[in-house]
């Protein structure tokens, strides 16, 4: 999960995923509609900073184990 994560631009110092490095991500699988990339990002922020940290995104694997599988097959 942590791979999948750094993957998506989270290898950064903040340790953070911002919807740039979402938007880059999402065109690798095929992607890249901003409306799209901002819904992500609202429905994954749960503190509302603009951005998703790890927990955020490990919650999103829990929730959603056969889409993360798919995810990192890709990456």
């Amino acid at each position: 999960m942590e791979r999948v994560f750094k993957r998506f631009g989270a290898d950064e110092d903040d340790g953070k995923i911002s919807s740039a490095e979402l938007g880059e991500a999402l065109r690798v699988l095929g992607s890249t509609a901003p409306d799209e990339i901002r819904r992500m990002i609202a429905e994954l922020d749960a503190d509302g900073d603009g951005y998703i940290d790890f927990q955020e995104f490990s919650a999103f694997c829990r929730a959603n184990p056969g889409l993360m599988q798919d995810v990192a097959e890709v990456f």
